[in-house]
Parts: structure tokens; sequence; C-alpha cells
């Protein structure tokens, strides 16, 4: 079995502000066939941690996965105080947030009339 304990921290430790702060907990199941790896941070973290659009975690747990089922392993991570949000952020979420940043409008609007070289007129 690989360590996973080393894995995770060299994953998760340079988005930490204070690496200090992480808190790792293993709890095999079913004969070393399952993993269960529950992590803790600072919470001004979290942002850097999940990365824009829960990205870094995702990524953080394909590697783990990946690395579980090269053992016949499957391997799970879990963050204390993520909410199911925070893990996979639906999509209409998503979209909801990024159209009430643009003012509502699917596409971000250009203020003023078009400059000397648009749209020119023809003679």
């Amino acid at each position: 079995m690989p360590d996973f304990e080393a894995l995770v921290r060299f994953l998760v430790t340079p988005f930490l502000e204070s690496p200090d702060a992480l808190k790792l907990d293993f709890e095999p199941l079913s004969d070393g066939q399952r993993l269960w790896i529950r992590i803790a941070f600072d919470g001004e973290d979290k942002g850097r941690v999940f990365g824009r659009g829960g990205r870094n975690i995702q990524a953080i747990r394909k590697v783990l996965k990946a690395t579980g089922s090269l053992h016949n392993c499957s391997v799970h991570l879990d963050v204390y105080g993520e909410s199911s949000q925070d893990a996979n952020g639906s999509a209409s979420e998503r979209s909801r947030s990024r159209s009430s940043r643009n003012g509502g409008g699917g596409r971000p609007r250009r203020g003023g009339r078009p400059g000397p070289n648009r749209n020119p007129k023809r003679n």
C-alpha cells in the first residue's frame, strides 16, 4: 500500500498558508480494499485548496483515486467542513453567479458608442 499520508501532504500543502494546520485522518475499510481519508485545515485556506469551481480538490481526488486503483484500493477524500456545494458546485449555481456578476445578461456589456475604426461609413 502506498504512503497516502505523504501523498496527501505533498498535494495539499502547497495551497496552505500554514501547513502545520493540516490534519489527516485515515480509516481503512474492508481488509484494505477501501480507504477513507479525511483532511482539515484553516478556513482561510479553503479557497486555495478547492480552487475555482473546485478544480484543485477534484484534481487531488483524481490523483488519490488513480493511485489507489493501481493497488486495487478504493480511495475517498473528505474535507472537514465541506458541503456538497463546495465539492461539486451545481451548474445552475455557477451560471447564476456568473450572470449576476455581468449584470444579468449572458454576455458582458460593452459601454459607449463604437469607436472611429468600428463600422466605418462607406460613401
